[in-house]
């Protein structure tokens, strides 16, 4: 080899060994995407990506200095929720974190390489994003909220709270898999508690005032609110005509029954954003959503709103109930 060619030859690779050291490196730069359709200004989502950024610190990843976070806040915008789903992907993300049902599918659609871990999803399975729990397959994973057999528990609960309850629309999002499977696993169990079950579809804030007004013209009346985006976001509006109609309403998860609701009963979604941190975690550090399963809740709680009237909650009732489903 001629003496030019050989140092042309070290030089290139005196210039090569450093970056491709640099790219194996785990302190090296990192980058995660974050979709999450909700507005900027939603408290439990500023709480769940809270959560989400604390799991990552406590296993050492820190914005800014070994991992670089875009997140891209898209209101309940289907249209806002698309375009920054591309968007994150044409930077180039080592992983995407997926918050609720409604940010996964966009994802889907504009890569099939960059791992996505989802977080607040119902039915994963059903809704095809990932073939089995055990064994998700593709570049999908993460975190399931509840199973349908909650619908029964929810069912039960509000019995408890107003036996007399002989009528219940249950509140869902029929525009996805979780909608119509969590109604079916309520009307299931209707029949053994002398129930009768109707659904209310949650695609408008004028559709869902018209149900419940025209459902609650008949007595004996009750209300349950599955897991939705639609649910979070008309939250305030359903809260309302809860109140407005006097029926007892019982909801998936605890920040209901903060901003007013009577009760609920579900999941720590808090909990298993912080949890989600851990699959991100370990994709960065080189393994495959394929090999991860769907992980469901470890944390359920039961939440009752004490300023709402004693004569509408049989406390004894409930103390025995929770200490069943505990």
């Amino acid at each position: 080899m001629k003496r030019r060619e050989f140092i042309t030859l070290l030089v290139g690779a005196a210039v090569a060994w450093p970056l491709a050291a640099q790219a194996e490196q785990p302190g090296g730069m990192r980058r995660i995407g974050v979709l999450i359709p909700a507005p900027a200004d939603d408290r439990e989502y500023q709480a769940r990506l809270a959560a989400f950024l604390g799991g990552l610190q406590k296993l050492g990843w820190i914005d800014g200095r070994n991992v670089r976070i875009d997140a891209r806040w898209t209101a309940v915008d289907a249209d806002l929720i698309r375009k920054y789903a591309g968007e994150l992907v044409a930077l180039g993300p080592d992983v995407v974190m997926a918050f609720t049902s409604a940010a996964v599918p966009p994802l889907r659609q504009v890569t099939s390489a960059i791992p996505i871990v989802f977080a607040i999803v119902a039915d994963a399975v059903g809704a095809g994003y990932v073939e089995s729990l055990a064994r998700p397959g593709g570049n999908v994973t993460g975190f399931t909220t509840f199973e349908y057999a909650l619908g029964g528990k929810w069912l039960e609960l509000l019995k408890e709270i107003a036996p007399r309850t002989a009528r219940v629309a249950v509140l869902r999002d029929s525009a996805i898999a979780a909608g119509p499977a969590e109604f079916g696993a309520i009307q299931t169990v209707a029949p053994s508690l002398g129930v009768e079950v109707r659904p209310v579809d949650m695609r408008n804030a004028g559709e869902i005032e018209r149900a419940i007004t025209v459902f609650a013209a008949s007595s004996n009346g009750g209300l349950i609110i599955t897991g939705s985006t639609a649910a979070t976001t008309h939250r305030e509006l359903i809260i309302a005509l809860a109140a407005r109609h006097r029926l007892p309403a019982i909801y998936y998860e605890r920040y209901y029954a903060v901003a007013g609701g009577l009760i609920s009963y579900g999941p720590d979604t808090v909990d298993e954003c912080r949890r989600a941190a851990g699959y991100v975690d370990r994709i960065l550090k080189g393994e495959k959503p394929a090999d991860l399963p769907v992980q469901a809740p470890t944390k359920y709680e039961l939440v009752i709103n004490r300023s709402v009237s004693s004569e509408m909650i049989q406390k004894d009732q409930l103390v025995k109930e929770l200490s069943a489903i505990g």
